[in-house]
């Protein structure tokens, strides 16, 4: 304790020492990963558990190309109708949830502690430890001292390992089930995902921090985009055509039901159920964009615009 109050503060939000095996402490700079600085700018491991926010938010991370690949799959059974069965399809949707999912286990496993399927963490304190980049201090307009690291660890390296073993598992998987089974279309959603995949760990890079703290609203404006989207390509927008389509189809019911659990997840996700009871009642909402939209639907019909 004598040598912790000796030890002067670093300048900046980020900067901290680190305890060297002499005893003495280390130049002000970036604290290994892992570790965290505390209100004497000394770098001290993590040893928070992720929150529920954080679990949702890892959880959306996952989500996100998993909607993707079941959109491009969804996307080639209904574009390319030269196949002779729906099976490829199904086949496809399989792998995709294999896919994520096995990445998804894998990721938990191989964090720290590894072996174990805990997360220890660094607690999200502001939106600017997702940027420490930007907070390099400058002493005196002089010499700028770099302290540049994930401060919300592993929140940050976590979801680009999940991408890197999603790439592989992929790769590994689905060219042998689309050779077999949608020899004639299943490699556009290979394609269309060695896209996706450089694309989202761009927007992580550099929005990861306001996806953070905006992805439960991302997700039900999404949601109810995406399901008034659904029922808008339906020729016959009559609300007897529409029940009836979102009930006989079970594709369309599934779309349904699917818009209707990413909904409940961002409500979830925005409450964080910390009053149970009351944001419980709030899922009696769910289904209400889909039913707005059926039973609003005949008054926004084009054809039955007049002009004079």
């Amino acid at each position: 304790m004598e040598k912790i109050r000796e030890v002067a503060r670093c300048p900046g939000l980020y900067c901290g020492r680190q305890l060297l095996e002499n005893g003495s402490w280390s130049e002000c700079g970036a604290c290994p990963r892992g570790f965290k600085v505390n209100e004497t700018s000394m770098c001290t491991p993590c040893t928070d558990q992720p929150d529920f926010y954080d679990c949702l938010y890892l959880g959306f991370m996952v989500l996100v190309p998993l909607m993707f690949h079941i959109f491009c799959i969804d996307n080639i059974s209904s574009v390319r109708t030269s196949y002779s069965s729906s099976t490829g399809i199904l086949v496809l949707h399989l792998s995709a949830f294999l896919e994520v999912g096995l990445a998804a286990v894998l990721t938990l496993y191989f964090s720290d502690p590894i072996g174990t399927f805990e997360v220890r963490s660094c607690r999200v304190r502001m939106l600017s430890d997702w940027y420490t980049l930007l907070h390099n201090p400058n002493p005196n307009f002089q010499e700028t001292i770099h302290c540049t690291q994930e401060a919300v660890y592993p929140l940050y390296t976590m979801v680009l390992i999940f991408y890197a073993f999603s790439v592989c598992i992929m790769m590994l998987i689905r060219p042998w089930l689309a050779k077999y089974f949608v020899p004639k279309g299943g490699k556009v959603t290979i394609y269309a995902a060695l896209y996706l995949y450089p694309i989202l760990a761009v927007l992580h890079s550099v929005f990861g921090g306001l996806i953070y703290y905006s992805f439960p609203y991302i997700i039900i404006i999404l949601s109810v985009v995406s399901s008034a989207g659904h029922f808008a390509v339906e020729l016959d927008q009559t609300v007897r055509n529409l029940l009836l389509s979102a009930i006989r189809d079970l594709r369309s019911a599934v779309v349904v039901i699917g818009h209707w659990a990413l909904h409940a997840y961002g409500i979830v996700a925005l409450t964080e159920l910390k009053d149970p009871v009351f944001h419980l009642m709030l899922m009696g909402l769910v289904p209400l964009p889909a039913f707005f939209y059926v039973m609003t639907a005949r008054f926004t019909d084009p054809h039955k615009v007049h002009t004079d």
